[in-house]
């Protein structure tokens, strides 16, 4: 076992939510991600992934200590690091890993992630900014709240959906808005539902359907014009297959459900050969995790990287924010980031 890989550590950390954050799965007010550190803090990574994905922590760490324990050196070329970490493993963890070679290579190449990774350097973009599923009347206030940012991602998967949607838009008039469903209706439901939050005039909607029902997503896109996005249906390159064969207008891309940059970047890449559009996310995670997403941005047509926006105690300062939630990249090497305070 060499000195680099023998010094890794990992620890969690507890992030505190600005707002309790409500989805049709359930509602937290805390979220615990994982920051892997190589040796001599060479490269930095994170893992995060919400309960409802059902991965454990001790799964976790068991794969970082099996991969720890590991004699091969680490790899010295970028196109090595897919083959190093592997595919078998929780995502998450592998992301985390993937994340942190990444920024090894790319700081001592002294070179930003997206040069690295032959990646055109992100312009300024706007990230939307989430409001979480509630009752009307608290759904308005938030975006109110959120008066600075114009593109508004809504929470849905109630029986008020409508009546939610239309105490927003009462709200912000003004706003540009993304529905997400998080898997809350059947195909026939989602297509009824599409069509009569229309007149709220919408950009996309995600996820409409069960994460397995592939030609449920097929069936609700068939029926609107409006792009569906398939978020927790999208963990692989053959489920990319089948959702580009289904017909569905759009996927979310995110780190941590994929694998990292490496598999992220072979489903990017493959979903635009397919004409698929690709809106870039995230977990809830800290500017570690976001800030490695957003080196991939230019090759994206939506951009929903808010996370830091809706945490109170990240330790890193990453990408930064202007008022109405425009992202611009660090001027630095690797990932980007700095510690704020220690943990």
């Amino acid at each position: 076992m060499t000195a680099e890989i023998a010094a890794w550590r990992w620890q969690p950390l507890t992030l505190r939510l600005r707002t309790p954050f409500r989805v049709a799965y359930g509602v937290s007010a805390t979220r615990t991600v994982w920051w892997l550190r190589l040796g001599g803090d060479a490269g930095w990574g994170e893992s995060a992934i919400p309960p409802y994905y059902g991965i454990g922590d001790a799964e976790q760490v068991a794969w970082w200590e099996a991969m720890a324990a590991r004699s091969r050196p680490l790899p010295d070329e970028p196109d090595a690091i897919a083959a190093w970490v592997g595919d078998e493993g929780p995502a998450p963890a592998r992301a985390a890993l993937d994340l942190a070679l990444h920024d090894r290579l790319a700081r001592r190449w002294n070179v930003p992630l997206h040069r690295l990774l032959d990646l055109p350097p992100p312009a300024p973009a706007l990230t939307s900014f989430t409001i979480g599923l509630a009752d009307p009347d608290t759904m308005a206030e938030e975006a109110a709240a959120a008066g600075a940012y114009p593109i508004l991602k809504i929470k849905l998967g109630r029986d008020d959906d409508e009546a939610c949607l239309a105490a927003v838009r009462r709200a912000r008039p003004d706003a540009r808005l993304r529905l997400d469903a998080n898997a809350a209706w059947s195909p026939d439901e989602a297509v009824r539902r599409i069509q009569a939050l229309a007149r709220f005039e919408p950009e996309l909607i995600e996820q409409p359907v069960a994460k397995d029902d592939i030609e449920g997503l097929g069936f609700v896109q068939a029926h609107t014009a409006l792009p569906v996005v398939a978020d927790e249906s999208l963990r692989t390159v053959a489920d990319l297959e089948r959702l580009a064969a289904a017909g569905v207008a759009g996927i979310n891309l995110k780190l941590m459900k994929v694998g990292g940059l490496a598999p992220a970047l072979t489903i990017l890449r493959r979903a635009k050969a397919l004409g698929l559009r690709v809106l870039l996310g995230c977990m809830i995670e800290t500017s570690l995790g976001v800030t490695a997403a957003f080196h991939l941005a230019a090759l994206a047509d939506w951009i929903d990287l808010d996370s830091p926006l809706l945490i109170v105690n990240d330790p890193f300062v990453g990408v930064a924010y202007d008022p109405a939630g425009r992202m611009r990249l660090p001027d630095r090497a690797g990932i980007g980031v700095t510690l704020r305070a220690e943990p």
